[in-house]
């Protein structure tokens, strides 16, 4: 009787970099030095670095080889067309400006578009689109579902938007204070969590009713259609470039990091349906970021981007990408460490209230188990808490989220199985001592925005 054969990667290994295995003694003086932010370590200080997925993936031979027949002239350079012919061709837009990453293309988009006042609703906006919301004075609103917010809830969508939620605002609000209804896919602060295409559509039906643009937050836009793919029954049939053209059908405009999803180490863009708003915007590019057909990316990089649309967008790699998250998921599931339920596409996100029950809110839970993280194994993850949630810009009063995940964001094509492994068995040695886990960390210096970038801490006492 033949056996099934069992599930492996998608590629083959071509080149190798050593990593280095530090002691737990080097930890602990990295780390104090650090001022306890796993932002401040050196590269060389960590093991394996879950810090993030933004750039920090493995290119392909393709990519390599796009990279060495870049055009870099500094207008209608070649590679500026095959950038843009891929953005046409994959996610459906007429007009796209290139930056040089994702909180660029929102800073020029977000000149153009808000001011003073202003009411931005989405689902769990992230910090830099947070930021830049908050900076000019608006206020984003999170009407994300409330079974993102349980983490044992085994919801398939919890990156979806509640309609109920969006609707209060888009009503209490005059039209001309929202700029746009933010879709963020897959939704990164609840977990990596996917939004169902019904649920795009149906945002987009609402938005229509009260003439609002939407705007899709694009970093992991192939992951979402993944998993439109596999658990939006209908959508089954259908491949991952097809699923993503219907899915940008419904967003007027898009912001995108291609650090993530086009598995490229630098770049991002802005795409358009209106030509009118492109022109708009290319001002704020021309000023920002450079010339409209650059914008602050070399040519060999906008090649590169080009061809990793097109890698990041097929089934067989976005299969393997997501199976090793799930692999590492179904690992720590199986020493009953606490996460945010189902796998998410990029990263697992540890529930760290549950993981350090005897820890006060007012020690940074998710941080605290950051660094104990980091001092167990050298593996660096990041906060999804207080830390980052930051103070309210008015009141500069702590706000406490509802939920204080450790988000290990796992790099593309980068580390293996074996590396899953060593994670969770890291994560289990600190669950088995959680209850003596009792204190952790105050601030000692922090900057007015996005304070968790910069913060420094000490060893609450």
């Amino acid at each position: 009787m033949s056996m099934e054969l069992p599930f492996a990667e998608s590629y083959k290994i071509k080149m190798v970099e050593n990593i280095y295995r530090s002691t737990r003694k080097e930890r602990e003086a990295w780390i104090a030095t650090a001022k306890y932010n796993l932002f401040n370590l050196r590269s060389e200080q960590v093991y394996i670095d879950l810090l993030t997925d933004s750039g920090t993936g493995a290119m392909s031979d393709q990519q390599w080889g796009a990279l060495m027949v870049g055009d870099e002239s500094y207008a209608g350079s070649r590679s500026y067309y095959n950038f843009k012919n891929a953005v046409k061709n994959i996610l459906g837009y007429d007009y796209v400006l290139p930056t040089h990453q994702g909180r660029a293309a929102e800073n020029v988009l977000f000149s153009q578009l808000v001011k003073n006042g202003d009411i931005v609703p989405g689902n769990s906006h992230f910090d830099t689109t947070k930021g830049h919301i908050e900076f000019r004075k608006a206020t984003a609103i999170d009407c994300t579902v409330d079974e993102a917010f349980d983490t044992m809830s085994e919801c398939k969508f919890k990156g979806n938007l509640d309609l109920t939620k969006l609707e209060d605002v888009l009503k209490k609000y005059p039209k001309e204070k929202i700029p746009f209804i933010i879709v963020t896919v897959t939704n990164n602060t609840a977990g990596g969590q996917p939004v169902s295409l019904q649920n795009i559509k149906d945002v987009s039906a609402l938005a229509k009713k009260y003439g609002i643009p939407v705007l899709f937050d694009s970093a992991r836009f192939a992951e979402n259609a993944y998993f439109i793919k596999v658990r939006e029954e209908q959508y089954k049939d259908m491949s991952i470039k097809e699923i993503v053209l219907e899915m940008f059908k419904y967003a007027d405009m898009m912001t995108m990091s291609s650090k993530k999803d086009a598995i490229v180490n630098m770049g991002g863009f802005i795409a358009f349906r209106s030509q009118e708003l492109y022109r708009a915007c290319c001002v704020f590019n021309i000023m920002f970021e450079g010339y409209v057909t650059y914008g602050g990316m070399s040519g060999r990089d906008m090649n590169a981007l080009a061809v990793g649309l097109d890698e990041g967008t097929d089934f067989n790699y976005l299969e393997t990408r997501i199976k090793q998250v799930e692999y590492l998921f179904a690992l720590l599931d199986g020493y009953g460490i606490p996460c945010q339920r189902p796998a998410g596409g990029h990263a697992i996100f540890v529930d760290a209230k549950k993981m350090l029950p005897n820890l006060p809110k007012e020690h940074f839970i998710a941080q605290t188990l950051g660094i104990e993280l980091y001092l167990e194994a050298g593996i660096r993850g990041v906060e999804i808490g207080a830390l980052l949630a930051d103070r309210d810009p008015i009141t500069r009063i702590d706000r406490y989220p509802k939920l204080e995940l450790l988000r290990l964001a796992i790099p593309r094509r980068t580390y293996t199985n074996n590396h899953m492994e060593v994670i969770a068995a890291a994560l289990n040695n600190i669950y088995q001592r959680r209850e003596s886990i009792t204190k952790g960390y105050e601030i000692v210096y922090e900057a007015p925005i996005m304070r968790h970038f910069t913060v420094e801490l000490a060893p609450k006492k």
